[in-house]
Formats: C-alpha cells, sequence, structure tokens
C-alpha cells in the first residue's frame, strides 16, 4: 500500500513557475514509476508525465514538453514536478499516481493522490 500527498499548488501568473512535491508513504516508493495527471474543469484527466522507479527514464505529454520537469528522490519517497512559463491552460488540478510501469496510461496506475490546485492566471 502506498499514500501519496501532493503539496505545492496554488495561483500564479502567466509565466510563473511552481514546483509540485509528491510525498509517498510506505517502504516501497522506490520500486513504483510515478506520473502527475492533471484534470482542468469540464475536461477528462490527462498524462502530464512519468518517471521510471530509479529516475533515468522520462516521458512528458507533448503540451508541457520543454516547460516541466520531472524528478524523484527515492531516499526522500519524493516526486516532483516542476513547472516553468506556465500558461493559464496549465489551471487543473494536478494528481501524482504510482504504478508498475512508467506509462502515459492512468488506468495503469494503482495508487492516486488527492490531488493539488494549479491556477494560472493571464
Amino acid at each position: 500500500q502506498v499514500q501519496l500527498v501532493e503539496s505545492g499548488g496554488g495561483l500564479v501568473q502567466a509565466g510563473g513557475s511552481l514546483r509540485l512535491s509528491c510525498a509517498a508513504s510506505g517502504r516501497t516508493f522506490s520500486s513504483y514509476a510515478m506520473g502527475w495527471f492533471r484534470q482542468a474543469p469540464g475536461k477528462e484527466r490527462e498524462f502530464v508525465t512519468t518517471i521510471n522507479w530509479s529516475g533515468d527514464s522520462t516521458d512528458y505529454a507533448d503540451s508541457v514538453k520543454g516547460r516541466f520537469t520531472i524528478s524523484r528522490d527515492n531516499a526522500e519517497n519524493t516526486v516532483y514536478l516542476q513547472m516553468n512559463s506556465l500558461k493559464p491552460e496549465d489551471t487543473a488540478v494536478y494528481y501524482c499516481a504510482a504504478g508498475l510501469y512508467d506509462t502515459p496510461w492512468s488506468d495503469q496506475y494503482h495508487y492516486w493522490g488527492q490531488g493539488t490546485q494549479v491556477t494560472v492566471s493571464s
């Protein structure tokens, strides 16, 4: 069992930056791939980025490539999402998730956090 708690969301102006954190409980964090997903009002949840268990493989949605960076610290049981050059269309609730494989498919992730709101004003 893995419990995930996101933090770091907030209100930021377009062009600004935020760093989200996802703290995981349990001693098996390093066994899991981690992903970030987001859901905007009235839209389906969408893939943002994923990282494999060791941190040496990542993947990004085209919409965030070059602006967002995922990283993890297995010693601290934490995964991060650095978001730069934020745009109003990045406004959403951001969720972290843990799964066996670093895939863009949300149904492959077994554990989810409660989400953190990111709002980007124009």
